[in-house]
């Protein structure tokens, strides 16, 4: 049985694939087994990435949303844009709960033209750009033009002096992260260069979706007990994580929403972020 992803491409459907992807959802191993099987009497060849997708969260949500709201990650991810504004907040925010001081949208004098730069970074004398390439289409790849692009412009901005964090500090490193996947030639030029490189899977051990499970950094979009309107108010609102929601509830203030859905909604932010680790994800 053929599987038909976003582009159009058709891949062998991965049975493996797909359970690994329902286990890192925290569910159980026989609720996995359970979503599996009712899943697979639903299958037919030529079924699209989406309509998979949309089976698997449907009935991970029936057995609790948390599990849902992890298993939509990559949507939700997604749905930082469309021009992946927040997606640049997001990483931001990545960055911060690392310990470093992180500031947005910057422009910057090189040696020869000016940058906008997506991230800026600071902490122990390191002093980061980041640029942060978003992607609507979750099969996306980054070709290795871009590395290549950002390397010119690292090294434009490299070696001068510029006032961040109230200090006098030049950059010495780069980054370029993507909600979206790396080509092989782009991993290798990164390698290379040393332009660190952060994707949807790479690197293996420490990509966005391992680090996110690892600490909690779960995007608002997240949550399924929200709609689009209200992950896009409270994102005005720059709240950004499911964290800030559970330090501060009163971001829901002015949503209209009755106190029942409220409560649903805090509970599974705070079972999405209280998941024990061992259960969240087995790699």
């Amino acid at each position: 049985m053929n599987v038909k992803k976003h582009s159009g491409e058709l891949v062998p459907f991965n049975p493996d694939a797909l359970t690994h992807s329902l286990k890192r959802s925290g569910a159980s191993e026989s609720q996995v087994e359970r979503v599996y099987t009712e899943i697979k009497t639903r299958l037919y060849d030529g079924i699209s990435t989406r309509e998979l997708y949309e089976l698997a969260f449907d009935s991970l949500k029936n057995q609790r949303d948390s599990y849902a709201a992890r298993y939509s990650l990559k949507k939700a991810l997604k749905d930082l844009g469309p021009e992946g504004f927040y997606f640049e907040k997001w990483i931001g925010r990545l960055f911060a709960q690392d310990g470093y001081l992180a500031i947005t949208s910057q422009t910057v004098q090189g040696h020869a033209v000016s940058h906008e730069l997506d991230v800026v970074a600071y902490k122990d004398d390191k002093l980061l750009a980041v640029e942060c390439k978003f992607r609507n289409d979750v099969d996306a790849k980054i070709s290795v033009t871009t590395p290549m692009y950002f390397k010119s412009r690292f090294t434009d901005i490299s070696g001068i002096q510029y006032s961040f964090f109230n200090k006098n500090v030049s950059f010495t490193d780069g980054w370029l992260v993507t909600n979206a996947y790396l080509t092989s030639d782009s991993k290798t030029f990164g390698e290379y260069y040393n332009i660190n490189l952060l994707s949807w899977d790479y690197p293996k051990d420490n990509s966005i979706k391992v680090r996110v499970d690892h600490k909690g950094l779960y995007p608002i979009t997240c949550l399924t007990n929200l709609g689009d309107q209200e992950k896009s108010t409270l994102m005005k609102k720059q709240c950004i994580l499911v964290l800030d929601l559970i330090d501060k509830p009163d971001f829901l203030k002015g949503l209209q929403i009755d106190n029942q859905r409220k409560k649903r909604i805090l509970m599974e932010a705070q079972e999405l972020i209280n998941m024990p680790l061992n259960k969240a994800i087995k790699l």
